[in-house]
């Protein structure tokens, strides 16, 4: 993998490069559609390239290795051919997943996102909810052992099997194991997982090191809310190199945000980590976000919302007078459920280019809903990653033509009315 940065915003740590691959470019800032189970969930892949836009997906380590096998993915051929994407991949390292899904009470839960998983949990901690017989998951500081949300069978992930299974993936980007600590968890309990994370990103380079591809990996941040914490988890993460000269190729950092960790937690990470590699914000995907993030130095960002939500008929909108809430504000957001659309045959979107919102009405995708057709889920699904897609390459070409600022103050007063 090779990242060159290509323009820096004076002042700012916004930048715009390209991050080649083996399997092809991403143009940076960049939104990365999740495919969690090898498939960006209702919208084939030829659409994924040719209609949303996008350069790469990412898939998640911890559902692959449970349904089908890392094994039967290597035996396709690796990710890509699996999945017939013949773009760049990414793949989390499966930590996330066993620690907060064997936290969770209730394996069944529909969680939105990253934030919100961990919102659950933390709700959970604070009422007392969760215990150590409850638990799916055993944190321990050789790994994790957690039971499957598919049959309830008992598996084990160490650094090490973490990056076996995904270099049996095949990814062109993988991940280092890490521990992302809950949001309820202590200061003390953070700094420990800091540690911890250190501990396993060594761990992981040495068994990254054994295999010879041209798989990239990436270390991880972490350190919550505290900037000491944070500051020091990215120095000793981007400063880590083993005797024989291996380092991360590039940085994930992770945790739970909310709006304003994004001006701080992320900016403190990425005033530490070296310049000159890219920088992935994990599970992170709300418009303001983005914009926030690339104006903290983000490069690339993951998450699951505009899929989630396009199944439920929520359709992302730029604010605008099309849109308005009971009191007359601009939304960004709007739920085709709602009865105000069943005769409303304007475009889903009209300042929107996709498909989606060239060829078909607001009335006509509320039927589908309504209807439970699943080509409703595929068409907003379509619309939601093209509006994420775009809205961030709208952000590099105001980078590259020096007009970042004026675009970033723009679109986060209209995104914020």
């Amino acid at each position: 993998m090779k990242f060159t940065i290509q323009s820096k915003v004076p002042n700012s740590l916004a930048r715009a490069g390209i991050i080649e691959t083996p399997h092809g470019i991403i143009e940076t800032p960049a939104f990365i559609p999740v495919g969690t189970k090898a498939t960006v969930k209702a919208v084939p892949t030829d659409l994924i390239k040719d209609k949303v836009g996008a350069d790469a997906v990412l898939a998640n380590t911890y559902h692959l290795y449970l349904q089908p096998g890392d094994k039967i993915i290597k035996k396709a051929g690796g990710l890509g051919k699996f999945m017939n994407w013949s773009g760049p991949t990414f793949t989390d390292s499966g930590g996330f997943q066993a620690f907060s899904l064997g936290t969770v009470k209730g394996r069944g839960k529909k969680i939105a996102d990253r934030n919100d998983q961990l919102s659950m949990i933390n709700d959970q901690e604070s009422q007392g909810e969760i215990d150590s017989e409850s638990m799916m998951a055993k944190i321990d500081d050789n790994g994790v052992t957690f039971k499957s949300v598919i049959d309830g069978s008992e598996h084990r992930f160490t650094p090490e099997r973490s990056i076996e299974i995904q270099h049996n993936i095949g990814a062109d980007l993988i991940f280092a194991f890490d521990e992302c600590a809950t949001p309820g968890a202590d200061y003390d309990y953070q700094k420990k997982a800091v540690e911890r994370t250190r501990l396993w990103a060594e761990r992981c380079l040495i068994k990254h090191k054994s295999y010879k591809d041209q798989i990239a990996l990436l270390g991880i941040v972490q350190g919550g809310r505290h900037e000491d914490l944070r500051r020091q988890s990215a120095k000793d993460i981007g400063e880590m190199k083993l005797p024989s000269g291996e380092s991360f190729d590039g940085f994930g950092i992770g945790g739970s945000f909310d709006k304003d960790d994004i001006g701080t937690a992320v900016k403190w990470v990425n005033e530490v980590l070296p310049e000159n590699k890219p920088r992935h914000l994990l599970g992170i995907g709300e418009p303001i976000d983005l914009i926030l993030g690339v104006a903290n130095g983000v490069d690339t960002f993951d998450c699951v919302a505009p899929t989630r939500l396009a199944r439920t008929g929520a359709a992302y909108v730029y604010p605008s007078e099309n849109f308005l809430d009971a009191d007359g504000n601009k939304k960004g957001r709007i739920n085709l459920l709602n009865s105000e659309f069943k005769e409303d045959f304007g475009p889903l979107d009209p300042s929107c280019s996709c498909d989606t919102c060239k060829n078909y009405s607001r009335a006509y995708l509320a039927h589908l809903f309504r209807a439970k057709e699943m080509l409703g889920a595929t068409l907003v699904s379509v619309h939601n990653l093209y509006f994420l897609v775009n809205l961030v390459k709208k952000l590099r070409q105001a980078i590259i033509e020096g007009k970042f600022e004026e675009e970033k103050e723009k679109l986060l007063k209209d995104f914020a009315s």
